[in-house]
């Protein structure tokens, strides 16, 4: 059985245990029903007869198995119809029926939004996972189904010589990552994962097919590198400008609890000026006194890894308990950054036990850092007493840095990393975890740390449309009210939302 990147950790004693609407809270309804609804309901059966069995009603036998998504928090909400696609002409086809009745309508490409907007209660879950084909072609370009999970992509590209900046959890959707921005293990080298994008088929709410790319369709292809998923359509596929795969090398450093402020004082500016080949995370575990390790990847070898290294220790002035510098192929990389350490892909894809994948409770939320450091002591209170809470600083900087704030959707060029707090959560802790991680995201903020990763979608995270969008709020509103002007795809925290909300007005 695979393990995520986040079960890694916890098997590493770092215990690395986003925010999750449980069953009756008000996050759970959708905005006010779009223009121009029916009140009566869809015709499923004329849906069936261009899906088959490939749309799952309530009624059907594989019904309990197709509605769930990733996150155990979010099993209370209950779809009406899960459509099993297989491609774009199906998308239209759901749409075709499902639009104008009012009632929710989601993309699901990995299932891991944490709210669960994927598995909309009482709406239409557009399941894509029959669209995961990775293609590369002999110019490199990477065509890649709006299905396919990152451990499939890793492994398509490394098939080809080719790799994707992307994220470290295996099962995550190649859809929700890229069009949230796509913070990953190698962003500092070659960016985030939108920023390779070349081109999306895309089918917006009128079933509507278009191509969107810098030659066509353009303030939807900009809107769709960091604007969040499902805001603007169904995205079916993407096109991607690879680079060749070198050899890489990881990194993983352990240090003795209590020693958190002078790791995370010597990591921020370590990290801010090193190499671009070099990207790392801080993760630190609550607890009485909190912990912390470092893992990293560098674009090289292990002697230049080392030396990097060296210059953390000797500044942290903490010597580590367990130093791990590895060379890797970047397939093996990868995976070792996901937290699988088999031979085989198989082994590192989730497995089917009992009719369900294998999946878990949590609750997330996340703050941007930077670009000014934060106050290590300060941060090293937030995080003690926490047990089972974790800090994760992912580092960005360098060629994420290099495009400007407004060069795509995704604003937050200029921060040192991004944070998300992470904690395990069932039905009955939730609302004490949700408060706890709350008050540590809310305690970051004080500390200069503002902005919040829209892949890390966060019930609670005040003025969140900012928070997300920065200054591009106004201009994805703009986009969204073009596509999508009937608010088919709206959700709770969508554009659309935050345009009701008056997020992104002029006062």
């Amino acid at each position: 059985m695979g393990m995520d990147r986040r079960r890694f950790l916890t098997v590493a004693a770092v215990s690395a245990a986003g925010l999750v609407a449980g069953t009756g809270q008000a996050v759970a309804a959708f905005p006010a029903r779009p223009r121009g609804w029916r009140a009566a309901p869809p015709d499923w059966q004329a849906l069936r007869r261009r899906l088959g069995d490939r749309l799952v009603l309530p009624a059907d036998s594989g019904y309990a198995t197709a509605r769930l998504g990733f996150n155990e928090l979010n099993d209370g909400q209950l779809p009406a119809a899960v459509a099993k696609c297989v491609s774009a002409d199906d998308v239209r086809a759901c749409l075709d029926v499902a639009r104008g009745h009012g009632l929710p309508i989601a993309a699901r490409s990995g299932g891991h939004s944490y709210l669960g907007y994927s598995v909309p209660d009482r709406g239409l879950v557009i399941d894509l996972r029959g669209m995961a084909a990775v293609e590369v072609a002999p110019d490199g370009t990477a065509h890649v189904g709006a299905g396919a999970r990152l451990i499939e992509v890793y492994a398509g590209l490394a098939a080809a010589g080719r790799l994707l900046p992307a994220g470290s959890c295996p099962t995550v959707g190649v859809g929700g990552l890229t069009l949230g921005g796509g913070i990953g293990v190698l962003a500092r080298k070659y960016g985030l994962t939108c920023d390779r994008l070349g081109a999306a088929q895309v089918v917006t709410a009128d079933s509507a097919l278009h191509t969107a790319s810098p030659a066509g369709d353009e303030d939807l292809y900009w809107a769709l590198r960091g604007g969040g998923g499902g805001n603007f359509g169904v995205v079916t596929r993407f096109s991607f400008d690879t680079a060749p795969a070198p050899a890489l090398t990881v990194i993983s450093l352990a240090f003795p609890a209590g020693s958190v402020p002078q790791v995370l004082g010597a990591w921020q500016p370590w990290v801010s000026g090193a190499p671009e080949e070099l990207w790392a995370s801080c993760q630190i575990a609550g607890g009485n006194p909190p912990s912390c390790r470092v893992v990293g990847c560098w674009v090289g070898d292990p002697d230049g890894a080392n030396q990097q290294v060296d210059r953390l220790v000797k500044a942290a002035a903490t010597t580590p308990t367990s130093r791990t510098v590895a060379s890797k192929d970047y397939l093996a990389a990868m995976k070792y950054m996901a937290g699988c350490s088999k031979d085989t892909i198989a082994e590192c894809h989730p497995t089917w036990e009992g009719g369900r994948l294998t999946r878990t409770g949590f609750v997330a939320v996340s703050r941007m850092l930077g670009p000014r450091p934060v106050d290590p002591a300060k941060v090293t209170e937030l995080m003690t007493g926490h047990t089972g809470v974790d800090l994760l600083l992912d580092s960005l900087g360098g060629a994420v840095a290099d495009l400007a704030p407004d060069a795509t959707a995704f604003p937050h060029r200029h921060s040192l990393a991004s944070a998300q707090i992470y904690a395990g959560a069932t039905p009955a802790t939730e609302a004490r975890v949700k408060a706890t991680v709350d008050a540590i995201r809310d305690g970051l903020a004080r500390l200069g740390a503002y902005g919040g990763y829209v892949n890390y979608i966060d019930a609670t995270l005040p003025d969140w449309g900012h928070a997300y969008y920065g200054e591009n709020l106004p201009r994805l509103q703009t986009v969204a009210c073009r596509y999508d002007p009937d608010g088919v795809f709206a959700f709770p925290q969508s554009v659309t939302a935050a345009a009701a909300s008056g997020f992104g007005k002029a006062a």
